[in-house]
């Protein structure tokens, strides 16, 4: 689909790339410094950061006033009970450039990562939106775990080995938000609708593996269990039970038969879901063993690691499935009415 190409200033010469970093927070006080620092620390700093509070309890929003007394370029809104698409809606229309990098709290981009993403549309003009790379953060042996359990293994892209889409680390032009119909107004999933959108539009998209944002993964197990419960009641609400739960939920009827047939006849009938459990553990740590050897994969510690943590996934995800079932919708799938007329003859 044909945006305005007019507003694209390396078309225009002699006028700077200027951009304007959205991020949308909640509840970060803990993670929030160590944005705003590898944020100031760009190797091309943002012309812009606009940080949007969705309603933080905790003192994220004290810190970021602060952080603008300090930083001109830095903007805060507070937009209420605000979920990460509308957070992101808001910041984007507030936004004075044409061009939006985006990033999540919890995350810290590289020195490179803005100057990365921006170096590929430098390359290719004709580009209208480019996915940088990410990669968990990795110290404790939980986290390992982890990342082998739910992190996406990198893709083969143009460039090189990387994970993404994600719009965690990303760079668009305003128009493509605007035209894609913008984020909805979910807590979880957002993202993936957006993106999907930008697919159906047939947008330009361009791929920089050396943009790269660190994650920070959930530190126990408690928390990943809070986090997926989360995950899954707002997919759920968003409808896309297809693309996850449904899934799942065949993966574990088409045990049943055996389990039956274990409990009624014999225990060796037990052994074919236990087999089956045993290979999606070992089909999950090779897919992202990336350059390690046939030995560190086989690691029995991290095989039973990584085996608890899918098993823990799986039980919230059906946790949070009836959660979604017996609980009122708390969120919209589409923008506020007020918001819509600002994308539709908003800036850019």
């Amino acid at each position: 689909m044909d945006v305005d190409r007019a507003a694209n200033p390396l078309e225009e010469a002699g006028r700077p790339f200027a951009v304007s970093l959205v991020v949308p927070v909640r509840n970060e006080a803990s993670s929030i410094g160590a944005l705003l620092e590898s944020i100031q620390g760009q190797t091309l700093p943002p012309d812009e950061i606009v940080f949007v509070d969705g309603g933080s309890k905790d003192d994220t929003v004290r810190q970021l006033r602060r952080a603008a007394r300090e930083d001109e370029r830095i903007r805060l809104i507070e937009a209420g009970d605000a979920t990460p698409g509308r957070g992101r809606n808001v910041g984007i229309t507030a936004a004075k450039n044409e061009w939006i990098a985006l990033t999540d709290a919890g995350t810290r981009p590289e020195r490179t990562w803005l100057e990365r993403l921006v170096d590929e549309v430098r390359r290719d003009t004709s580009l209208q939106v480019v996915f940088g790379h990410y990669e968990p953060v990795i110290v404790s042996f939980f986290e390992r775990c982890a990342a082998l359990a739910y992190v996406s293994p990198a893709q083969r892209r143009p460039g090189g080995m990387m994970r993404g889409p994600s719009i965690a680390s990303a760079l668009l032009r305003r128009s493509v938000w605007r035209a894609a119909g913008g984020f909805p107004d979910l807590r979880a999933a957002e993202d993936l609708i957006f993106m999907e959108a930008i697919n159906h539009h047939g947008f330009t998209i361009g791929w920089a593996p050396g943009a790269v944002i660190w994650w920070q993964l959930q530190p126990s197990l408690g928390r990943t269990i809070r986090k997926f419960v989360s995950y899954s009641r707002h997919n759920v609400r968003a409808g896309r039970q297809r693309y996850w739960h449904y899934g799942l939920a065949r993966l574990y009827l088409a045990c049943v038969p055996f389990i039956a047939l274990g409990l009624m006849h014999s225990l060796f009938w037990l052994a074919v879901p236990a087999l089956g459990a045993l290979a999606r553990v070992a089909k999950n740590i090779w897919d992202r063993r990336e350059s390690r050897s046939l030995l560190w994969a086989l690691n029995p510690f991290q095989f039973a690691g990584v085996g608890v943590v899918m098993t823990c996934i799986d039980f919230a995800t059906f946790w949070g499935w009836v959660e979604a079932l017996h609980r009122p919708r708390s969120a919209g799938s589409s923008p506020p009415a007020g918001e819509r007329d600002l994308m539709a003859g908003g800036k850019g």
